[in-house]
């Protein structure tokens, strides 16, 4: 199988898309061959502010007959079989609970599929990846984990404190995952993650999603599409192909979405706000990987495997079935 053909009969996932906040790239995804959508509906968020993201989402897939929620694996592959993209929704962060542990029930409900535990800063469930303490998992963190993993809410590590997600691992009896994270042991940033997390979150039988955003890739401005696999193949090395897997982060903020002033704004707000810190988040322009700098674009990925040598069962795992294995038994056990 030559490698459009196997980048359009695999079975891809992105597991990291704050960029469909705007509904208007759903395009670029299907155009880019990604099967399933996995929209950011929150960061920092309260319920309310959550549930309205949620409300837009639900109003999209009724008109929308492209695109269909699903809440297992063979719904999954009944869709691409149908030639629709699935939908699940992310919480990048576990503001929207506040203090109610119900909600958790009442956002799976409504088809929220993955809880990061936090975005970045200290929360009601542990400290974020940008705070200057690495504090462990609350009492109600342990709490939010414990009913994430009895109802059936990936549970995410990704922006969130080294010692937080350890905890969070230990207490996890499901598989543990970081959506969108790339390995210090290649290129080392406060957001990037340790072999340590790895290890650990490969013990779950979870998946680390390999990040795009540029910043977390190398230190160059623009990095190259070998860059990027060189995180993917170390992770591999590492714990096995199994657990690695895509969470490209492509966002509102990156060049060629935003023109330059509305992206500097944005990112000074970050930086005021405390979500982002200077360094840890370089100013823009963001440029993505070369040859994946949009969803469109991301069927080069596929030939960028076939050319570092991976075989074909290997990038059909990369580029989605090792998320299936996770979704199937966090979901469905």
């Amino acid at each position: 199988m030559d490698q459009e053909e196997l980048h359009k009969d695999a079975l891809v996932i992105d597991a990291a898309a704050p960029l469909l906040r705007a509904h208007r790239y759903i395009d670029l995804y299907i155009a880019g061959g990604v099967d399933v959508l996995v929209p950011t509906i929150c960061t920092n968020d309260n319920a309310a502010g959550a549930l309205a993201t949620i409300a837009g989402w639900h109003v999209r897939v009724r008109e929308d007959d492209r695109l269909c929620f699903v809440a297992s694996s063979d719904d999954i592959h009944a869709v691409k079989k149908a030639g629709k993209a699935s939908v699940i929704l992310h919480a990048q962060g576990a503001d929207l609970l506040e203090n109610n542990l119900h909600l958790i029930d009442a956002f799976k409900a409504l088809n929220v599929g993955i809880m990061q535990l936090a975005y970045n800063e200290k929360n009601r469930l542990g400290d974020g990846a940008g705070e200057r303490t690495d504090a462990g998992l609350s009492i109600f963190g342990v709490k939010v984990v414990e009913r994430c993993n009895a109802v059936g809410i990936v549970v995410d590590g990704s922006h969130t404190g080294n010692r937080t997600t350890l905890d969070a691992m230990e207490v996890s009896t499901k598989p543990f995952v970081f959506s969108h994270a790339n390995a210090k042991g290649v290129f080392d940033t406060a957001r990037n993650i340790t072999d340590e997390q790895i290890k650990a979150a490969a013990a779950t039988g979870g998946v680390i999603g390999a990040v795009g955003y540029p910043a977390f890739v190398s230190d160059a401005a623009r990095p190259t599409l070998d860059q990027y696999i060189d995180h993917i193949a170390y992770i591999a090395d590492l714990v096995g192909i199994a657990h690695v897997s895509l969470g490209v982060d492509y966002f509102l903020g990156q060049a060629g979405i935003a023109d330059d002033d509305r992206a500097t704004q944005e990112y000074e707000g970050r930086i005021t706000e405390g979500r982002w810190r200077r360094e840890d988040y370089p100013p823009p322009p963001y440029y993505y990987p070369h040859g994946i700098e949009t969803p469109d674009k991301l069927a080069n990925l596929t030939a960028g495997l076939v050319r570092r040598g991976f075989s074909e069962d290997d990038i059909r795992a990369v580029l989605g079935e090792n998320w299936m294995r996770v979704l199937g038994a966090c979901w469905e056990a």
